[in-house]
């Protein structure tokens, strides 16, 4: 597989910043100089339920050897005089970025927020991602050899179970997404249920746990190291394969 051991190499550098991650200030999320990136989940019906579209990254460059949704980062030509946010920026880039990588044809419109990521802060790589789910338009899909070694139509249980038998790199928003769409038997549910929580923000920080390094969000009662023990988690613990995602209410 392409650029296994540079993508894992990226994963270990990852998990070993997590303890060293600054605590998050107000603002971070939005901090205007950290680059914006968008990504597009395509779905479609599969026999066995809903299926995604992965692409796996070249041997070189950004996620070198992963395997991840088609996008990139915004180009100044996604930008117009009068957005007021990166909303419909990250829609124009999730679809030119989509054509581009997988000769696949999107309506910006018609793209579903699904997610933003903001990264750790003190990491010396980050990038704000705008994750969005849309149904597959049809089509063949026609990998850019610059952006993709292969691409596939996958279950998202599949993807997950490959990542945890060693045989797949995924990264983490890669594989929450994943773990988020597993049990949704169609597309028209999929989204539905998308629509109905609304556009999800993870505001991360990493940290190293009794286990071993973990990434951490809001919903977490032990997100900020200074506020008293509590039950709620909203964590996923990267330190050996599989990691185990915890989402509990306190």
């Amino acid at each position: 597989m392409a650029g296994v051991d540079g993508g894992r190499g990226a994963l270990r550098a990852l998990a070993d910043a997590a303890g060293e991650s600054a605590p998050r200030r107000p603002g971070d999320a939005e901090d205007p100089a950290i680059p914006v990136a968008a990504t597009v989940v395509l779905l479609r019906d599969g026999a066995a339920g809903v299926e995604v579209l992965m692409l796996e990254r070249p041997d070189r460059g950004s996620f070198a050897g992963a395997w991840v949704f088609p996008g990139g980062r915004l180009d100044d030509a996604d930008r117009r005089d009068d957005d007021r946010d990166d909303d419909a920026p990250a829609r124009r880039a999730a679809a030119r970025e989509t054509r581009e990588e997988s000769a696949l044809v999107v309506d910006p419109a018609q793209l579903v927020p699904l997610s933003v990521w903001d990264p750790p802060p003190g990491l010396p790589l980050r990038i704000r991602t705008w994750f969005f789910v849309a149904a597959d338009p049809g089509g063949q899909v026609q990998p850019s050899p610059d952006e993709a070694v292969a691409a596939r139509w996958m279950r998202p249980a599949d993807a997950l179970a490959a990542h945890g038998r060693d045989e797949m790199i995924l990264y983490p928003p890669t594989w929450v997404t994943l773990h988020g769409l597993r049990d949704h038997g169609d597309v028209a549910g999929a989204l539905a249920a998308v629509r109905l929580v609304g556009r999800r923000s993870f505001e991360t920080v990493a940290r190293r746990g009794a286990e071993g390094p973990l990434l951490m969000w809001q919903e977490d009662d032990e997100y900020d190291a200074a506020a008293p023990p509590g039950a709620a988690r909203h964590r996923l613990e990267v330190g050996a394969l599989p990691w185990r995602y915890t989402l509990t209410p306190g």
